[in-house]
């Protein structure tokens, strides 16, 4: 190693503990998204034929903790978006934060060597575990980008992106 290289404590980029951190930035930064949205809109605005927020919201929350629970418990369950039908934002946002629990707590259970092994996404995708919550954020951040579009558009200034962490 020359004087001008670091490394971390593991010799690796990322540990999983600062993966589920990362992620979890993106969920509070997506969840002052459903915040901004008045109840009405998030419920009832579109642009070009795409889903309302909320729908993209409740596809979130039908993939993140059910998914990790697949990985866990070696499962490999269909993906149900039609189990939560919220009615309200705040049913939305107290799903959100339940489900943000069962994130955490799931992906915690995986061990680090697990990450490289390939699972069976729902009984769809098999690709390595890394992999498939690499797609979870992803989608995420898809998803969210849409929220800003339909915000914008309904005149609402939407969170700075770069403040996944601020309250």
């Amino acid at each position: 190693m020359t004087s001008t290289q670091t490394s971390t404590a593991t010799g690796k980029f990322m540990n999983s503990a600062q993966l589920l951190e990362h992620w979890q930035g993106h969920r509070n930064l997506t969840r002052r998204v459903i915040e901004a949205f008045p109840e009405k809109d998030l419920f009832e605005f579109s642009l070009a034929g795409m889903r309302t927020f909320a729908k993209m919201a409740v596809e979130l929350i039908s993939i993140g903790g059910p998914a990790l629970r697949g990985i866990v418990e070696n499962k490999t369950d269909a993906l149900d978006e039609e189990a939560f039908v919220p009615s309200t934002k705040e049913e939305l946002l107290a799903k959100w934060d339940e489900e943000t629990v069962v994130i955490h707590d799931y992906f915690n259970r995986i061990p680090e060597e697990r990450f490289q092994e390939s699972f069976n996404l729902f009984g769809q995708y098999e690709f390595p575990v890394y992999q498939n919550i690499m797609y979870f954020i992803d989608n995420e951040i898809h998803h969210r980008g849409q929220g800003y579009v339909y915000l914008r558009a309904l005149g609402i200034e939407p969170p700075f992106f770069w403040e996944r962490f601020a309250v």
